[in-house]
């Protein structure tokens, strides 16, 4: 417990901090972050919740994830030209979840290339425009002004090593976690991992897309990787210890909603007993987890029916 509490306390030390200009944290040589609220998108937050980053490379810069908006993108991109003049050569999109995405349509207005996951271009493209309509409503019209679903120049399916701006970039895709088309950015010069949507800290996911078993499998194998520091996509900066950390409650939840299952206690009820005490500190746990796990007992009993 005094670990959720000691993370929850730094959660608490950065809640206003995308409020303000955008200003790169440095993780490693050559490779910053901007860090995001981790509540719900707001207009106290702007909608900047979620991390973005850039690693800097010979030739240019690699930029990892875009951002809730247009405007965000820009100011995303004045923030890198205080930290390095060289020009962006690529942005990569991790997931397709709207607080990291909206901003490719400034890069892409700035003839930078877009890169995603086959599947999460196809989900940006399937209900995005509904995302940004929602944003739209909340933020204004003024916040999320310029502001389009994009689509991605280029696109992958499977793990790659790509030569971008003379470097060898890694762009690993482990399984289906939290999305169908989740990247991991390794910088391995560094050790820094750009978790994207798969590693969380301290904070409740959404399992709307997710895999609940195969999301555990990916964990497992980035546990793998030589990791000094991760970006997760929510929270602070850590180290590879975020990883179990998280995976803790994935773990937790689908125990607890196999055991309801099994003892045949019904889906409404299953959302009222399903209750995690050692996460309640964790941000979004009211809102979120109780829809966790509906999702994740119907992940089960989906199993059930195809065995």
């Amino acid at each position: 417990m005094w670990l959720i509490r000691l993370v929850v306390f730094c959660l608490a030390s950065i809640q206003f901090a995308a409020a303000a200009s955008l200003t790169p944290v440095a993780v490693a040589d050559n490779v910053y972050a901007f860090i995001g609220d981790i509540g719900e998108v707001s207009p106290r937050n702007r909608g900047h919740i979620g991390n973005a980053g850039f690693i800097i490379a010979p030739e240019g810069i690699i930029v990892v994830d875009t951002g809730v908006s247009y405007r965000y993108a820009r100011e995303m991109a004045s923030a890198i030209k205080r930290i390095s003049k060289l020009p962006i050569r690529l942005a990569v999109v991790t997931h397709a979840h709207q607080e990291f995405l909206f901003g490719a349509s400034y890069f892409q207005q700035q003839k930078i290339p877009i890169l995603t996951h086959v599947k999460t271009a196809q989900l940006m493209q399937s209900r995005c425009e509904n995302c940004l309509h929602h944003l739209k409503e909340s933020l204004g019209l003024k916040e999320m002004r310029g502001s389009k679903v994009a689509v991605p120049d280029q696109q992958i399916d499977a793990s790659e090593f790509i030569s971008v701006a003379g470097m060898t970039l890694e762009l690993h895709v482990l399984g289906w976690g939290n999305t169908a088309g989740d990247i991991a950015v390794f910088h391995r010069d560094s050790g820094v991992l750009f978790a994207g949507g798969l590693v969380d800290i301290g904070r409740v996911p959404e399992l709307r897309d997710s895999k609940l078993k195969d999301w555990q499998k990916v964990l497992t194998k980035l546990q793998s990787f030589p990791i000094t520091r991760i970006v997760p996509g929510h929270g602070p900066i850590s180290d590879r210890t975020a990883i179990p950390a998280f995976a803790a409650y994935l773990s937790a939840i689908e125990r607890k909603a196999r055991a309801l299952f099994e003892e045949n206690v019904s889906l409404s009820d299953a959302e009222k007993m399903g209750g995690l005490p050692e996460f309640e500190n964790w941000v979004l746990y009211r809102e979120q987890h109780h829809k966790n796990v509906h999702r994740a007992y119907l992940q089960i009993e989906q199993e059930d029916l195809e065995k």
